[in-house]
């Protein structure tokens, strides 16, 4: 009976390092349809989140080649594209974002990797300018609680950067019901608002603000995914997170959630591959 227990046990502990040796270097493809009476014009988006400074093949040229494959009008950026640990560098993904921008208009809001290098400049010494300023270079302007209005497809982007009190560990602060107005203004009328909002913990707040469309990312899927139960542990340390990947609605609202392409400090995903999303959007009418 023993040695039975014994070897279930190293049975499934295989299977855990099978799944997290081939999770942790592969991504998938996930397709949604996104449907309004205010989009004008059919579109596909591809959505990216926390990278880490991953790279699939050389320079990422297995992400890149299958992007070109799904063949989008634009790129999304959902935030931590890039890791902030002391002695890492913003290579991997500065490259990636530049050799994007020379094929799409890529459209970056950030997350808090990116807000960390900004907010402890003693850390990351002149780290958050000159990823910025290689953002821009390339012709990116990241949006930074900004939109900007996409009149081909009557798309509105938002990118909300909300500030670092909203990613404690253990404890979710509360947000004030004018937070966002303050953050991004009143959402404009008669066009689909896209808010690209890298915590995905405040979507109801997002809902309530008024996006049609919010992309996230941030947890990445739960780090280990278990059948029915899901996502296992977000970034704040909880159990079973609320949102860990996949579709939601609140209201008129809809969250698509990036399980994300790389990860950090726990350097594992288990049954949990990356996510390339493609959002399609459809006039609906």
């Amino acid at each position: 009976m023993a040695g039975s227990i014994i070897t279930g046990i190293l049975v499934v502990l295989l299977i855990c390092l099978v799944s997290a040796y081939r999770d942790s270097r592969r991504f998938v493809t996930v397709s949604y349809e996104i449907r309004s009476d205010r989009i004008t014009k059919p579109c596909r988006m591809a959505l990216l989140s926390d990278l880490h400074n991953r790279s699939f093949g050389r320079e990422n040229g297995k992400l890149i080649g299958r992007i070109k494959e799904l063949s989008p009008d634009a790129v999304l950026v959902a935030g931590d594209m890039l890791t902030a640990t002391k002695g890492q560098d913003y290579d991997g993904a500065l490259g990636l974002m530049e050799k994007l921008a020379a094929d799409y208009k890529v459209y970056y809001g950030l997350g808090n990797h990116e807000q960390r290098l900004g907010l402890c400049p003693e850390d990351y010494p002149g780290m958050y300018e000159g990823y910025l300023a290689g953002l821009k270079a390339a012709g990116i302007e990241p949006l930074i609680n900004e939109r900007v209005y996409l009149p081909e497809w009557n798309i509105e982007i938002y990118g909300a950067l909300i500030d670092r009190r909203y990613f404690r560990h253990f404890h979710k602060a509360p947000m004030g019901s004018g937070y966002l107005n303050g953050l991004l203004g009143e959402p404009g009328d008669d066009v689909f608002r896209l808010l690209i909002a890298h915590n995905p913990d405040y979507f109801e707040n997002y809902a309530d603000w008024g996006a049609d469309l919010v992309v996230s990312g941030h947890v990445h899927g739960g780090i280990m995914r278990l059948p029915l139960l899901g996502g296992v542990l977000s970034p704040s340390l909880t159990l079973f997170p609320k949102y860990d990947g996949g579709r939601f609605t609140s209201g008129k609202s809809t969250m698509l959630l990036s399980r994300g392409l790389g990860s950090h400090t726990i350097p594992l995903r288990f049954f949990n591959p990356g996510e390339l999303v493609m959002i399609e959007f459809v006039p609906d009418r």
